[in-house]
């Protein structure tokens, strides 16, 4: 079943992770760990402001309510993986991928809740390729936890894609085409500084894995 909804959402993706991009993940894996903590977080606090803004959407409020709470699980996990290996939890810079996808939603209250769902979508989905590419290179500690991630993450992010569809009022294909499009651009260019979210290094090769 797991490889299933894997499969299900590696097709929904627009590409595979580079290479290049595990070759640089390998070479900082503190990084690795830093930013992974930084996304639990800030996957629970985007949950949670969509809570605060749409209180009358019951389905999203319950979704979101145990999504929050498996990303703080998450977050908390991570920190005490970092702590056992003597790695200091600082503060980062973001990458520019959510940034960037975010920069093209809507501002109005209803555009914006399908695109912040869209985008959710996205990104839940982008971490779950992640983990499942990262975990055969990792030693067997982190590799276990990370596979351990695949089947929440997998869910997570059919919940934001089946909350987009139920809440818009037409049909929103072509807006997650539009989205992927620009998530396919901020995956496979270069990026300055490594993030878990970041494309590739400059001068790297961008052939997928």
């Amino acid at each position: 079943m797991m490889n299933e909804a894997l499969q299900e959402l590696i097709d929904f993706l627009p590409c595979r992770t580079p290479a290049a991009w595990l070759d640089w993940a390998m070479d900082n894996q503190a990084l690795l760990l830093i930013d992974h903590a930084n996304c639990e977080k800030k996957a629970a606090s985007n949950a949670m402001t969509l809570m605060y803004r749409y209180v009358s959407h019951t389905d999203l409020l319950t979704k979101m309510s145990q999504l929050a709470r498996e990303e703080l699980l998450h977050f908390e996990q991570v920190v005490g993986i970092m702590a056992e290996r003597g790695v200091t939890y600082g503060r980062i810079g973001p990458s520019r991928y959510a940034a960037g996808l975010r920069d093209s939603m809507r501002t109005d209250r209803d555009g914006a809740l399908i695109d912040s769902l869209i985008v959710g979508a996205i990104v839940e989905a982008r971490s779950c390729e992640r983990f499942s590419v990262l975990a055969p290179l990792l030693d067997e500690k982190l590799a276990k936890f990370y596979r351990s991630l695949l089947r929440s993450e997998a869910r997570h992010y059919q919940d934001y894609l089946g909350l987009a569809q139920q809440y818009a009022d037409v049909d929103i294909s072509n807006r997650i085409k539009h989205f992927l499009s620009i998530e396919k651009t901020l995956i496979e260019s270069p990026d300055t500084e490594f993030r878990f979210h970041s494309g590739v290094p400059f001068s790297a090769d961008t052939a997928a894995i």
